[in-house]
């Protein structure tokens, strides 16, 4: 389960328009964030969680980006975990679980990539059905 955001005591949001281009700097984004937070690049979590963000993203910009002009990122990280979470207002909710994964690319790469140090995957729809945000937590 995502811990509640408020009680993790290093957060960072970041809203960029629907592009290509946007991948990158929501993983430069990140990288920035995570140092400042005292978590290297040499922590065998930050590969993997650079990974999984770019794959969500670009996600957003290849699927989204027609009714979703602006996407939000939400890094944090606890103690004990790391969180990222990317949102946009496309109302397609991906499947992240059953007998075939999350099917075959990015979401098949996120889902074995996060399962695989621990983490949990969760999609949470917006309030009036017209969005949703997929959640990463992966424990330090």
């Amino acid at each position: 389960m995502t811990p509640a955001l408020n009680s993790l005591p290093h957060r960072h949001v970041l809203t960029l328009p629907t592009q290509p281009r946007a991948v990158r700097l929501a993983r430069e984004t990140a990288e920035r964030a995570l140092a400042e937070w005292g978590i290297g690049d040499r922590h065998p979590a930050v590969g993997p969680a650079l990974l999984i963000l770019s794959e969500l993203v670009t996600n957003s910009v290849r699927h989204a980006a027609v009714a979703s002009p602006r996407t939000t990122v939400v890094y944090a990280a606890g103690p004990d975990c790391l969180v990222l979470a990317v949102h946009d207002r496309h109302p397609h909710r991906p499947r992240l679980s059953g007998t075939h994964g999350a099917g075959k690319g990015g979401l098949a790469t996120v889902v074995e990539l996060t399962h695989g140090l621990g983490g949990t995957a969760v999609v949470r729809g917006d309030a009036d059905g017209g969005g949703k945000s997929i959640w990463i937590t992966l424990p330090r």
